[in-house]
């Protein structure tokens, strides 16, 4: 009986969050409003996750799924990781593919939503949704800004922050020759001296190869403060493609790049 009462008063508890506006919870917070112990407020979640009015991303927390996600069997990524993120206290932001799509290069979908922390944490499953970190150093410097979601706010590194870590971090984001057609998607957008801003929160080698593939998808009046930056900087040249061979590659000068890749944009 105590168990079957545990079980309704859990449904009437996520009934009055999500009429409040609020779509995630703590495990701890479920026990504390229906009064059970830890192990019968668990039992009663799991009877609501069963019937998929609520997901559990992450160990202790819980998203309350409306009828529109069910199929999904969870929230959408970007609707509950600023919370989650609020929770555990990790200073993040939607990143490559995920943040290309909010600044219109939504040709290429990725398959997982992608998120930047300070250090690497573990992928989440939940129901179709998946979600994958990468570890950004500086990460607090990294320019950002937020965008709207049906469930709040979500921070987005810029469109010329996300340039930078597309390259930095290619093999997350499908090679070069994407890398190369998302930028030229992004390219209008990309102001300059934010441009050179943001480069400088990572590897100079980045900023090399960014500014190479920028003027090859034609974007050459956004690299002028770039260019200035690395031919001042830069001491050595780099491979486009840092995994493979280079030594017989041809070399850029403006960017101290070798060549070792034949990328080939989708434009």
């Amino acid at each position: 009986m105590k168990s079957e009462n545990a079980r309704s008063n859990a449904r009437s508890l996520i009934t009055s969050l999500a009429a409040g506006g609020r779509h995630h919870f703590t495990a701890e917070e479920a026990r504390t409003a229906l009064g059970v112990s830890a192990a019968a407020a668990k039992l009663a979640l799991a009877r609501l996750a069963k019937q998929g009015l609520v997901a559990s991303p992450a160990r202790g927390f819980y998203v309350i799924v409306p009828p529109e996600y069910q199929r999904l069997g969870c929230l959408p990524a970007d609707q509950f990781i600023p919370a989650l993120m609020e929770r555990v206290g990790a200073p993040y932001y939607a990143a490559l593919l995920s943040a290309a799509q909010y600044h219109g290069a939504a040709h290429h979908r990725p398959q997982e939503f992608q998120v930047a922390l300070a250090r690497n944490r573990k992928p989440i499953a939940c129901g179709a949704v998946r979600v994958s970190f990468i570890a950004r150093k500086r990460i607090s410097d990294v320019p950002v800004q937020s965008f709207n979601t049906p469930r709040g706010t979500i921070k987005v590194s810029t469109v010329e922050a996300t340039a930078v870590d597309l390259v930095g971090y290619d093999h997350h984001a499908g090679g070069l020759d994407q890398v190369a057609t998302i930028l030229s998607e992004l390219a209008e957008q990309i102001d300059p001296q934010r441009l050179l801003a943001a480069a400088q929160t990572a590897s100079l080698l980045w900023a090399q190869r960014l500014g190479y593939l920028l003027d090859l998808v034609g974007a050459q009046e956004k690299t002028s403060a770039l260019k200035a930056y690395v031919q001042d900087k830069a001491r050595d040249a780099t491979p486009l493609l840092p995994a493979a061979p280079y030594e017989h590659a041809r070399r850029s000068a403006d960017w101290k790049v070798f060549i070792n890749a034949d990328v080939e944009p989708e434009i």
